[in-house]
């Protein structure tokens, strides 16, 4: 027992690998039951429901799970910082910023940190500690609400083993990147427990004019401590309760490059960043009872807490000229390029985004099956969740001045002096699915409903003590009821075919203080899927078609989407998202006299998605720009061909396995007209597209024995150099070449 604290107290305060760990064979935890939203068996689950497994997580040794959830088709992902720490993810169409419009949920709770009121997850479950993810489209995820069009992500952190184990995991790589993790867990008679600490941070492999770290330093800590009934109980049941501790600082910056500066050097940062800060800080706690009070009948409830704050410090304006006025222009704009590049001396605006947020709530769910004559099977499920979130805008703005490419603080401002408002959100959440079962036949029908309640109270920039002098307050409710029906068809056992129809919906999020505007109304949309799943043990395909039939789609207004920053919803009307999803995953045995218990692993996955306005309208700005938007307009930021293809080859002692992820064209400005890619500075306004790139990396696993595990990761091996985002601010690159090696310790 010495011996493993002084493991944790080596590998949380030193430096090592970051790098996600998950279980080999030698190393396998039962998961907790209770956490999974797909069930003991993912391939027969209501639509097209799909799950990283940890076998797959432990292949690909990824930290980045943008490209984990590439290998799931029908999942977009834009790229921003080249770590993954805040993916920005959206489903079957959905926008990706910040992942605002998807449910996502870690071990079947809300995890963003105002889900209802600032749905952007600027916080981001640490992908170290997880083992598995759950993606729900189509109709399975009517019942994890409230963004009901896309889908919903599932994480599932480490879960509680069923007898002692422990893992600890060190590694570096390159620009410094390293981490440190220990986790242990055991059953014993009736109380369990997992505990798992990890340690990640970076150099970064970003390069500021005249030097600095560009990375970051993340702390995480989670435990799970449960209590079960004897197996002789009448009635089982078991208490758990986990909570996760996060703490994180990061150099990162919104502001990217203009072309030209991205063509000479893209992992350049301006001088104009050295002082862009990301602070971030995470606590979440839960408190989960299960009850199987007879054999037909099960319950479960959880409460919830968590906070989180997050402060984005960074230049905001230089010289007095806007960031986006220069990168659209540097020759006009200057004064403001030379103050940014750090080779003139001028003034700097410096913006702190400091937001605190809270959310909580108590969900049931009740699971109630039966067999009636002839063979008719029921499962009932039903629950009910009452929720409030908050978030507290607290914006400083303050004066810097370059000097020599240095900067110095001139002129500290006031707190609130630039952002000072709070909104607060309240819902209930009702469900129920009711599934019937005959020989091959299953009729799956089941209803959402959502009782919501906004309130924003902007109390101004001038009355810091919130005593209410200048207070524009405003607030909304609504009540939406959303059907769905799904049914399957069991081709024979290996095989069946599966539809679903859904009423899809998104919060209008907060109402306008200002008189005479048009209030968002909600996101809503017509969801149908039709598709066909095939699987055995070697051998699995899924291939779905789907059309999200918006009647009214919501713009915003945000500065990471490259608005204005103001978090504003617009209502755009109607609008048109459709495409084919398949995916494929075959293994198979190669020269199997000479070398027995070879595999091939195969897996592929593929989208095609086209997004389209069905009206014409003058766009209210935001995300999409400003101006008239046509119908027959392509959505912007909605990859139209995304594929993933992964071989490998492994044995019982070592796996090597190569990625290959590509992203086609994309737009980023709505229209019809031909793309135009950037080219030169001069031309950044009429740019409404990024080109296609391909990434590929290479991972390997070595087993010596049941204690030690020996891995190693290759990032984009061909070293690619393509402009992966032009958000928040100006092009950002992906990460370069770099290779990671580590180690893992059954304790």
């Amino acid at each position: 027992m010495k011996a493993t604290v002084l493991l944790a107290t080596f590998f949380y305060g030193t430096t090592a690998f970051v790098q996600p760990i998950h279980v080999s064979d030698s190393m396998k935890v039962n998961e907790i039951k209770e956490v999974s939203i797909m069930g003991s068996n993912p391939h027969k689950t209501q639509g097209s429901g799909e799950l990283i497994t940890a076998t797959t997580l432990l292949k690909m040794n990824q930290l980045d799970v943008n490209k984990v959830l590439r290998i799931i088709p029908g999942v977009n992902v834009r790229d921003e910082e080249g770590f993954g720490l805040r993916p920005n993810i959206g489903l079957r169409g959905t926008p990706v910023n910040r992942s605002s419009k998807i449910t996502l949920m870690e071990d079947g709770v809300l995890i963003a940190p105002a889900p209802y009121a600032d749905p952007a997850a600027y916080y981001f479950p640490t992908f170290a500690r997880m083992q598995g993810i759950e993606v729900l489209k189509g109709s399975s995820q009517i019942k994890y609400g409230p963004y009901t069009i896309g889908g919903a992500v599932n994480l599932l952190s480490t879960a509680i083993p069923t007898s002692f184990k422990g893992i600890a995991q060190v590694g570096y790589g390159s620009f410094g990147t390293n981490q440190q993790r220990i986790w242990l867990g055991d059953s014993h008679n009736s109380i369990d427990y997992v505990f798992d600490v990890n340690r990640i941070a970076s150099n970064g492999f970003k390069q500021i004019d005249g030097g600095g770290n560009t990375g970051f330093d993340r702390r995480d800590v989670m435990g799970k401590i449960r209590w079960r009934s004897a197996s002789s109980a009448k009635i089982k049941q078991s208490l758990t309760v986990k909570f996760v501790n996060s703490e994180e600082i990061g150099n990162e910056t919104y502001l990217g490059l203009t072309y030209s500066d991205y063509q000479a050097n893209p992992v350049r940062r301006y001088a104009g960043t050295q002082k862009d800060l990301l602070t971030m800080r995470h606590s979440h706690f839960t408190i989960s009872h299960t009850a199987q009070l007879a054999k037909e009948i099960s319950i479960q409830t959880t409460a919830y807490h968590s906070t989180t704050f997050r402060d984005w410090a960074r230049a905001n304006s230089f010289g007095g000229q806007s960031i986006a006025g220069i990168l659209a222009d540097p020759t006009t704009n200057s004064l403001g390029y030379g103050i940014m590049t750090g080779k003139l001396d001028g003034t700097v605006n410096y913006r702190s985004a400091a937001r605190t947020y809270y959310s909580q709530g108590i969900q049931t769910n009740v699971h109630y099956n039966f067999r009636t004559k002839n063979n008719f099977f029921h499962k009932l499920q039903a629950g009910v969740r009452f929720h409030k979130d908050q978030a507290d805008r607290y914006g400083t703005s303050d004066t810097y001045s370059m000097v020599n490419g240095i900067l110095t603080l001139t002129a500290a401002g006031v707190k609130g002096n630039q952002e000072n408002q709070i909104r607060n959100a309240q819902s209930t959440a009702i469900y129920l699915n009711y599934e019937l079962a005959y020989r091959r036949f299953k009729f799956i029908p089941g209803m959402r409903m959502e009782q919501i309640r906004f309130e924003f109270l902007n109390f101004g920039t001038a009355d810091l003590s919130r005593i209410g002098s200048n207070l524009k307050s405003a607030s909304n409710a609504l009540t939406v009821f959303l059907p769905g029906v799904s049914v399957s068809y069991d081709l024979n056992e290996k095989s069946h075919l599966f539809a679903g129809v859904h009423k899809g919906f998104s919060p209008p999020g907060m109402p306008s203080t200002t008189s005479g505007s048009v209030q968002a109304t909600a996101e809503s949309a017509i969801n149908y899927e039709v598709g066909f799943r095939y699987s055995r043990r070697d051998f699995k395909l899924q291939a779905a078609g789907f059309l999200n039939d918006y009647s009214n789609i919501l713009g915003s207004d945000n500065l990471s989407g490259g608005g204005a920053g103001t978090g504003d919803m617009f209502n755009a009307g109607r609008a048109l998202v459709q495409g084919i999803e398949f995916s494929m995953d075959y293994s198979f045995s190669i020269f199997k006299k000479k070398f027995p218990g070879l595999l091939v692993p195969l897996r592929m996955a593929y989208t095609f998605t086209d997004a389209r306005f069905q009206e014409t309208f003058t766009n209210g700005g935001g995300d999409w720009g400003s101006g008239m938007i046509y119908a027959g307009d392509k959505i912007p930021f909605i990859t139209p061909h995304m594929a993933t293809a992964s071989i490998g080859i492994e044995n019982k002692k070592i796996s090597v396995s190569f990625v290959a992820r590509y992203i086609s064209k994309t737009r980023t400005i709505p229209g019809q007209a031909q793309t135009i890619l950037p080219v030169s500075d001069e031309n950044y306004a009429s740019v409404n597209a990024l080109d296609a790139f391909l990434l590929l990396d290479c991972s390997i696993n070595y087993t010596l024995n049941k204690r030690w595990v020996f891995y190693a990761l290759i990032n984009n091996i061909t070293n690619n150099k393509a402009i992966v985002a032009n958000l928040p601010q100006g092009y950002r690159p992906s990460m370069p070449l770099g290779a990671n090696i580590g180690m893992k310790i059954n304790l």
